[in-house]
């Protein structure tokens, strides 16, 4: 009879872990599945953190602000993000200081569709904790110029306009393989100068990050994953500008499976975020 009861109940057991439904999984660069603790206590022992993400996924946002609050509890922390350029850094600060409200930031700052849903409550964080938050990309008009003409076009800008980008002349590798495959990628549409525009981007940004550390704090950094997987794009100029600067990577991919990733997804960041796939996006 105790026997039987056992079984029925660790078949009751087994039944409602079967039921578990989770949205993430974490892995290290390996591929062994760790829990977000782990992730916690290295992004602590960091100067820098990469957040990368997916734009569009409800699960990576809320985990930025959740690793966000719990590290503000362990150091003094530094937000940057590159979705707000340089040059709107004025704005940011007026609304961090409540100098203007979210409506005046809307109209003076270019912000993304999806900032109210998926940036302003990092952005309100900061400003609540009285926190840095840095606006470390390039402006998209000189991004732009970039990819029409090359790095040579930032020569004709003011010195208040180049202020708002790493400085000239950028370093520049056209061999690294994030951007060999950027120019795979559009075929017989590629342009030499399309992987310098996105250099462009992870030069500025690194170029923020190092500006902006302070001793005995930990910046973090919300950009596109494929800004800093395989340690390459931000990641790569920050060791240009800091080399020894002690940096963690996170990296995003969607995937039906959680409880493994494909061998090729290894050694993209320190920590791999795996989200179902099938999450909700918020545009």
């Amino acid at each position: 009879m105790k026997k039987i009861s056992l079984f029925l109940a660790l078949l009751v057991c087994f039944g409602v872990s079967a039921q578990d439904k989770k949205a993430y999984q974490l892995f290290d660069k390996k591929g062994k599945k760790v829990n977000y603790g782990k992730l916690l206590k290295a992004a602590e022992k960091a100067q820098v953190v990469l957040f990368g993400e997916y734009h569009n996924n409800a699960v990576v946002h809320w985990l930025q602000l959740e690793l966000t609050k719990d590290l503000a509890e362990k150091k003094p922390l530094v937000l940057g993000a590159e979705m707000i350029e340089a040059d709107n850094q004025k704005q940011l600060n007026q609304y961090l200081n409540g100098d203007i409200n979210q409506k005046k930031l809307d109209s003076t700052a270019r912000l993304w569709p999806n900032y109210k849903t998926d940036y302003k409550p990092l952005v309100d964080f900061a400003k609540e904790k009285k926190l840095p938050f840095i606006a470390t990309n390039i402006p998209r008009r000189f991004a732009s110029m970039v990819s029409k003409k090359g790095f040579e076009a930032l020569e004709t800008l003011t010195d208040e306009e180049k202020s708002w980008m790493a400085p000239l002349p950028m370093p520049y590798d056209e061999n690294l393989p994030g951007y060999v495959n950027m120019m795979k990628m559009m075929g017989d549409h590629a342009s030499p100068n399309m992987p310098k525009a996105q250099a462009s981007k992870d030069a500025t940004m690194a170029y923020f990050i190092q500006k902006n550390l302070k001793e005995n704090s930990i910046f973090i950094h919300y950009n596109g994953s494929y800004h800093s997987d395989n340690f390459e794009g931000i990641c790569w100029y920050l060791k240009k500008y800091a080399p020894e600067v002690q940096i963690v990577t996170i990296a995003t991919i969607e995937q039906s499976d959680l409880e493994k990733i494909p061998a090729e997804e290894h050694n993209k960041a320190d920590y791999i975020l795996v989200i179902d796939e099938d999450v909700t996006k918020t545009h």
